[in-house]
């Protein structure tokens, strides 16, 4: 039976003057996470801050979606546009590692 958690990869590319907005934006943001039962497993940034990755988990669907429609996301809204920052959401499956 296949399991209902969703991963995700989000991908930022943030244009040097949007960092901060983008910074802001993210503060606000990723503890809302908890509130809908999401987890940022990792969050990776380059040196000069213009790529950021996370790595993403939600416990279904349902989930996800009341995290995307969470009012306190969509105030903070402003500080993405702001930020000039190009977002890649990709789903994902989990693969088996060899070990």
């Amino acid at each position: 039976m296949p399991s209902s958690i969703l991963t995700f990869v989000l991908i930022a590319r943030i244009p040097p003057e949007g960092v901060a907005a983008f910074t802001a934006y993210e503060d606000g943001v990723l503890p809302l996470l908890a509130d809908h039962g999401g987890v940022l497993q990792r969050r990776l940034r380059g040196q000069n801050g213009s790529v950021e990755v996370h790595l993403l988990r939600f416990p279904s669907a349902l989930a996800f979606e009341r995290f995307r429609a969470d009012p306190r996301r969509a105030a903070l809204a402003p500080k993405l546009e702001a930020s000039g920052a190009r977002i890649e959401l990709l789903e994902l499956d989990d693969l088996p590692v060899d070990a």
